[in-house]
């Protein structure tokens, strides 16, 4: 099922356009979700679960977003590769959320858009009414890290959907060893086919500039502060099976600090949850229609 959406575009604060996914309306009952991809991903990666939550698959129908970060999908390339950082991409996630009259939301974070979830517990906690972090936690494992370097940037452009399909199934079958040949299919068109079915790279090349300096030797600096920033609203954690980017004494850790947060593990899949089966997505519509159902301030 794709539910209809309307691409819209707005203005960064410093004058980049940017793209949005708005499925629903702002008339619909349930609170609307907020949905931010990962760090070469782009809004077409929630097509599935967005149109089921703005069906009401999770019991209400809603208005749901899928933003494009800077540099990703339909929005504009930044000419300074160093504004594709976590402090300009949340700025310009909260003026979004400004112009579009999104005063709170529940929001699902795909690894990067995790991070910037988390980061809203400090820059706008008002705004945050429930919580899914996909695949990705307050301590990112450098042996992911340093698989994500070694490919951003770096890919060949594929010349067709079944060069595409080879081509992640090259990077990723070793991880995400649950999917068929039609996951697959699926997967390569929405990373690679634009709007009107050109093949190719859905994000700028530069944003490989933003991992040469990381030094994989050493810990990565943590988002402790921030995730705890989430304790007072519903949680709900997705892990792949085979993440390398989010371990099991990372996801321990959460569920230690935030006592109430749902957790699934998502079987044949690695970093990150690719959100297109129908039991990630039903785990997610339950989660988010529960929040419409609870008082504020006791999720």
């Amino acid at each position: 099922m794709q539910f209809p959406f309307e691409s819209r575009f707005f203005t960064a604060v410093d004058g980049l356009r940017l793209h949005v996914r708005d499925y629903g309306s702002p008339l619909d009952a349930g609170i609307p979700a907020v949905c931010l991809a990962g760090l070469t991903r782009n809004s077409a990666d929630f097509g599935p679960l967005a149109s089921a939550l703005a069906a009401g698959l999770a019991g209400k129908k809603r208005r749901v977003l899928a933003l494009d970060n800077r540099g990703r999908g339909l929005s504009d390339y930044d000419p300074d590769w160093k504004n594709y950082s976590l402090a300009v991409e949340n700025s310009d996630v909260l003026s979004i959320l400004t112009a579009l009259e999104i005063d709170a939301a529940v929001f699902i974070g795909t690894s990067r858009g995790g991070l910037h979830t988390m980061q809203l517990s400090a820059t706008r906690p008002a705004a945050l009414r429930g919580a899914v972090l996909n695949d990705i936690g307050p301590v990112l494992e450098p042996r992911g890290m340093a698989r994500i370097r070694g490919y951003v940037g770096k890919l060949p452009a594929p010349r067709s959907i079944p060069d595409a399909v080879d081509l992640l199934k090259e990077m990723m079958s070793e991880r995400f060893n649950g999917l068929s040949e039609a996951d697959w299919e699926a997967y390569a068109k929405i990373t690679f086919t634009d709007a009107v079915g050109r093949i190719g790279p859905r994000y700028d090349q530069n944003l490989m500039k933003t991992l040469i300096d990381l030094d994989l030797e050493q810990p990565l600096p943590s988002m402790w502060p921030q995730f705890d920033g989430l304790a007072r609203v519903p949680l709900l954690i997705l892990r792949g099976a085979n993440s390398d980017l989010l371990s099991v004494a990372t996801l321990n850790e959460m569920k230690a600090r935030h006592p109430g947060a749902q957790t699934y593990t998502v079987p044949g899949q690695g970093h990150a949850p690719l959100l297109l089966d129908q039991e990630t997505i039903a785990r997610i519509c339950a989660f988010v229609g529960k929040i419409d159902s609870a008082p504020l301030g006791n999720e």
